[in-house]
């Protein structure tokens, strides 16, 4: 694969808004999740709410896109400086030459779900004012994005579950190697909603506690919500500190709609074609940020795939701890959380693990540590067997 460089990144959650606020939570092993207190929701779990989305207002030449999903996005993107460099990045290319790839899972389902409320009561229609395009549609985002930056260049939206925002990793480097873009906005975005926390407690997949990954008494998910982003450039001549995308692997196990496959065959060809794609081995890897959403199938089965690839040689963690799962936005926060731990020389810990599970055989990091990092892995998967994992680097 053709490395591109991460020119900018930047993530907001529950920890807070921006690689600041991010970095601190890590340094401290300390994770922001609070019991769930959102909208009308009445559920005995915990999740990791950001602070401020509501009071968010989008500018007027995009007021149409209003909703929680977007508002958070707006976020994220005035976060670290991140939106100049995009503006840079289209008046250095063009506006057609910048590319846009999110990754949203439920997108601004909230906005319907309020909307429903306000059905007609003979009809059951929806509210006049209900624009389901801008908003609930997945695209929504996307073209969100595009339109705030008054850009004209391609852009997708992924949704492909928790695999969604790693995704677009692969997806735009692809468009850059054939030379149909310049560079890419890339990332995620997921935001609470009704749907999603009732939808996976429905699945007995959330946890009554804050959620601890790798436990041996986990017992699952907290729910999350974020924004990450990431400008991806060609890394003709990427100057030394730069971090660098340097593999992308993809797979599709269909082992089941909501398990992964037990054995963890899914992930483990993913991280495979990963490491291929980066022309690294196993042994290159310093740190991986594993998808860890502590549910007990879940852990075990990537575990074993992780442990079958890697032994127990390379320290791991999931940082979930911290953010809880933020669904389809997970992929980008953890790969922003690698391109840290190659900038900053970290290991994150995971807040909420206490006594790691003995049947699974990794070098667990509970608590983060200084080391040497100069090649991340990520691992991102969702419901029906899509897998994602990313190799990053950094340029010496």
């Amino acid at each position: 694969m053709t490395p591109v460089q991460l020119t900018a990144f930047t993530a907001t959650t529950c920890l807070g808004q921006g690689l600041a606020a991010t970095r601190a939570a890590l340094r401290e092993d300390r994770g922001a999740l609070a019991p769930c207190a959102f909208e009308s929701v009445k559920l005995d779990t915990w999740i990791g709410e950001v602070p401020g989305v509501d009071e968010q207002v989008l500018p007027e030449h995009v007021a149409a896109y209003d909703c929680r999903n977007n508002r958070l996005a707006l976020m994220g993107l005035e976060a670290d400086g991140f939106a100049d460099k995009v503006r840079e990045a289209a008046a250095r290319y063009g506006k057609a030459r910048v590319g846009v790839f999110l990754g949203t899972s439920t997108s601004g389902i909230l906005q319907t779900e309020l909307a429903y409320r306000q059905r007609d009561a003979d009809t059951g229609a929806l509210p006049e004012d209900f624009n389901y395009r801008a908003t609930h549609n997945a695209f929504s985002v996307a073209e969100f994005t595009r339109d705030y930056f008054g850009l004209e260049g391609m852009a997708m939206a992924i949704s492909t579950a928790c695999s969604s925002s790693a995704k677009v990793f692969a997806a735009a480097q692809r468009q850059l190697a054939l030379g149909t873009i310049d560079a890419a906005i890339v990332g995620g975005v997921d935001t609470l909603c009704l749907t999603t926390l009732y939808g996976f407690a429905s699945l007995g997949l959330t946890s009554a506690q804050p959620c601890h990954p790798y436990d041996a008494a986990r017992d699952g998910i907290s729910i999350g919500e974020a924004a990450a982003f990431a400008l991806l450039e060609r890394a003709d001549a990427p100057a030394p500190g730069t971090v660098l995308l340097l593999g992308a692997g993809e797979s599709s196990d269909a082992y089941h709609m909501s398990s992964p496959h037990p054995e963890g065959l899914g992930a483990e060809l993913a991280m495979s074609a990963a490491l291929r794609a980066a022309g690294l081995k196993a042994d290159d890897i310093d740190y991986i940020n594993l998808h860890g959403t502590a549910t007990p199938a879940n852990d075990a089965a990537e575990g074993m795939a992780v442990a079958r690839l890697f032994g127990d040689r390379v320290p791991c963690s999931s940082t979930k701890g911290a953010t809880g799962h933020t669904l389809g936005a997970a992929g980008a926060v953890e790969a922003v959380v690698c391109a840290l731990a190659l900038t900053d020389g970290f290991l994150p810990g995971s807040p909420g693990t206490a006594t790691l599970d003995p049947s699974i055989p990794l070098q667990y990091v509970t608590q983060g540590r200084s080391a040497t990092v100069r090649h991340a892995l990520t691992n991102s998967f969702g419901f029906g067997g899509s897998n994602c994992a990313l190799v990053f680097g950094i340029a010496s």
